[in-house]
């Protein structure tokens, strides 16, 4: 599967996250993990380091898959019948390596990827032309392969089946689509609707951004646009990654001393609250991924 993260050529620049929150936040700038300017501007001072308070960082997935992994190691825990000839939904889809890796590998009839942050779409855009040029190559690498086959080896017929067997899923632009959405704070009266919806790792940003009341709305907007029988694949974090990132900005630090809902009530709150039937825990610790990314995933059936 295609969703390594080196490029060929270099992707858009990002622009940063321009999201209705980030408008009403200003031009924040975060306090944890900020590299010190001092303040006297000398010629060999340190440059602020860039701050993500959406959690948007740039070459997430490079620094939290294994290098001696081949794929996203998430994909290998999630089931087929999940995502085949089904519409999908991945929130906070960043780059967009593992909304492109869902339909590749488990053949989505569509899947649309979202992100607050317009950047990490166009990076997410210029990735899915990257892959489908060199699925396009290879394809063709292929038919030129076994068109020097001695004719013994296999019959035309035989040739045609199997290329086409292998290269279903290739016109991913009918199937993978990016859109720049502050999920939040959108989708209402949304007519769209899902068989199974992701929010991989995204919940501690909308919690630490938009408060308890964000993260109910969060769930109650993922219940309303799935289909009956549709699944909610959760991967939240930890409250101890809270705490790592709680200094990132003002609305981060506030909401992070008001939170209620921690995330070991989740469940609670999916279930007697929001209204979904039943949950299973598909993954204590994912194979492949680095140290503080091995977290358990949640899959709720509605």
């Amino acid at each position: 599967m295609a969703t390594a993260t080196a490029a060929e050529d270099a992707p858009p620049a990002g622009k940063g996250a321009k999201g209705e929150a980030n408008r009403k936040r200003g031009n924040e700038q975060g306090e944890g993990g900020v590299g010190g300017s001092g303040g006297g501007g000398g010629a060999g001072q340190k440059r602020k380091k860039e701050v993500f308070i959406y959690g948007n960082y740039k070459n997430y997935y490079g620094y939290r898959i294994d290098r001696n992994v081949g794929e996203d190691p998430r994909l290998e825990a999630f089931n087929k019948q999940w995502f085949e000839n089904k519409d999908c939904l991945d929130i906070g889809c960043n780059q967009g390596l593992v909304t492109i890796g869902l339909a590749m590998k488990f053949k989505c009839r569509r899947i649309l990827g979202v992100d607050i942050d317009s950047g990490l779409i166009e990076t997410a855009k210029w990735n899915l032309r990257r892959i489908m040029r060199q699925d396009k190559s290879a394809t063709k690498n292929a038919k030129a392969q076994e068109s020097s086959n001695p004719p013994s080896q296999s019959s035309p017929g035989e040739v045609v089946s199997e290329l086409s067997k292998g290269n279903e899923h290739q016109d991913l632009s009918k199937i993978v689509s990016f859109r720049r959405e502050n999920f939040v704070e959108s989708l209402d009266g949304c007519s769209e609707r899902y068989d199974t919806i992701l929010c991989l790792s995204v919940t501690k940003w909308i919690h630490l951004n938009w408060g308890d009341d964000g993260l109910v709305t969060l769930f109650v907007k993922i219940w309303r646009l799935l289909r009956p029988g549709g699944v909610f694949i959760m991967e939240p974090q930890p409250w101890s990654s809270y705490k790592r990132n709680r200094l990132v900005s003002e609305v981060a630090k506030e909401n992070f001393n008001t939170i209620c809902i921690y995330p070991e009530k989740f469940r609670e709150v999916l279930l007697d609250k929001v209204g979904f039937r039943s949950v299973e825990l598909i993954m204590d610790k994912l194979v492949g991924s680095v140290s503080g990314f091995d977290r358990p995933i949640e899959v709720y059936h509605k």
